[in-house]
């Protein structure tokens, strides 16, 4: 396997930008399901798998979500061709039977609800990086954020409590006027060891 190359580099991470302002151009359903079909390949623990996503596109399904935002947050997510909710499927054992098909991988969370939360939380999280990053890839921009209550949004897009949403990612063609300039990141020795 080679690495990307600068472009594709600068496309996914060095150049990409959290968007806020949107273009008044709309995404293609076959623009949404490219992306899942290129995030469901990034790596899971056991291939769990437990990231469910609900692109909300049509008017009402966005009227739906507009009383769960905070006030920050409405205009950007009304504004925004897409609004993902990335979430995590409680119930994702019953779904390692076909996933990872090499063991009894379902018997290690019989009875263990801290670890079947545990591990939807951290891999749908995961998953909902690789929706980010799959976005990017197909030319899209994003905006994920936090900022919106996730009972609400619970209860209006996964009635019955298996399902629990994590972040919300606006999507995109992004409006460059509405870019801050980049914020610095942290540097090397300010965040990591090697030992």
């Amino acid at each position: 396997m080679t690495g990307l190359n600068a472009a594709a580099l600068d496309t996914i991470f060095l150049a990409a930008r959290t968007h806020t302002r949107w273009l008044p151009r709309p995404v293609d359903e076959d623009v949404i399901r490219r992306l899942y079909d290129l995030l469901r390949f990034g790596p899971t623990s056991a291939n769990c798998l437990p990231g469910r996503f609900v692109f909300v596109r049509s008017a009402d399904a966005k009227a739906r979500l507009k009383p769960a935002l905070a006030p920050g947050n409405v205009d950007k997510t009304m504004a925004a061709p897409v609004t993902a909710i990335i979430a995590q499927d409680l119930d994702f054992p019953d779904t390692l039977a076909k996933t990872f098909p090499q063991v009894d991988a379902r018997s290690w969370f019989a009875g263990n609800q801290p670890l079947i939360e545990t591990t939807a939380f951290r891999n749908g999280s995961l998953q909902g990086a690789y929706l980010i990053i799959a976005a990017r890839a197909l030319g899209l921009d994003c905006g994920p954020m936090s900022g919106f209550d996730n009972a609400k949004v619970d209860a209006e897009f996964f009635p019955g409590g298996r399902i629990k949403s994590n972040f919300l990612c606006n999507l995109g063609y992004g409006d460059p006027a509405g870019l801050y300039p980049r914020n610095p990141r942290l540097d090397f020795d300010e965040a990591c060891q090697i030992l």
